[in-house]
């Protein structure tokens, strides 16, 4: 099948670095989707359900607004612990509060995937799970780790790509999951729509060598 357009419904730069070193480069659509409003409307989602519900919102909304064939990609994390969902804490105050409550717990880190072809409208959607087993902190590294601002706008307050990194001590699954896109599932998800995962190597006019 011949390159296809792919567009990745999120501001994410993990999303976008993950999918750039797998050799894809997407146009980047924010869909703006409200992602508390959802999660608010849906008291008893499962945090699996409320990821794949978030996705499908993200893709969904952008699809709507392309006028060019396109597979869209969207993405949704939330980090599961004791049974309850945690999505981005969006204070420090909040990140605070949640990294004390992981402190040496294991938790999973539910990422939904939904891909839509515009061409023909069909859609593929799963959502992807990992097991994370969160290590601890001293009182000089929670302020640092904060300071940086990076967990307050991701799933559950944590990184496992940049500075969150070394204080996850093991993961069981897909690590790419925990970065916010299966690239196992996504590649999956594309097949079912018939397109072949190495023919969207390079797309986006990018001609240059893939990456080593």
């Amino acid at each position: 099948m011949a390159v296809t357009e792919v567009v990745l419904a999120s501001r994410s730069p993990a999303r976008l670095a993950t999918l750039r070193s797998a050799g894809i480069e997407p146009h980047v659509v924010v869909s703006n989707v409200d992602e508390e409003s959802i999660a608010a409307s849906l008291p008893n989602a499962s945090p699996v359900e409320l990821a794949q519900v978030l996705a499908n919102a993200k893709a969904d909304r952008v699809a709507e607004s392309l006028t060019t064939p396109a597979l869209v990609i969207g993405c949704d994390s939330v980090f599961e612990l004791d049974g309850r969902p945690y999505g981005k804490p969006g204070t420090s105050e909040v990140a605070r509060e949640r990294w004390q409550q992981m402190f040496g717990k294991t938790g999973i880190l539910h990422t939904g995937h939904c891909v839509i072809d515009t061409a023909t409208s069909q859609r593929a959607e799963a959502t992807a799970s990992t097991t994370v087993t969160m290590g601890t902190m001293t009182s000089q590294e929670m302020d640092d780790y904060l300071a940086t601002g990076e967990p307050l706008e991701v799933a559950g307050g944590f990184t496992l790509d940049a500075l969150g990194a070394p204080f996850i001590e093991s993961i069981h699954g897909d690590p790419s999951t925990v970065v916010g896109i299966s690239l196992p599932t996504l590649r999956r998800l594309i097949g079912e729509l018939g397109v072949g995962w190495t023919s969207l190597w390079r797309t986006s006019g990018n001609t240059g060598d893939l990456p080593r």
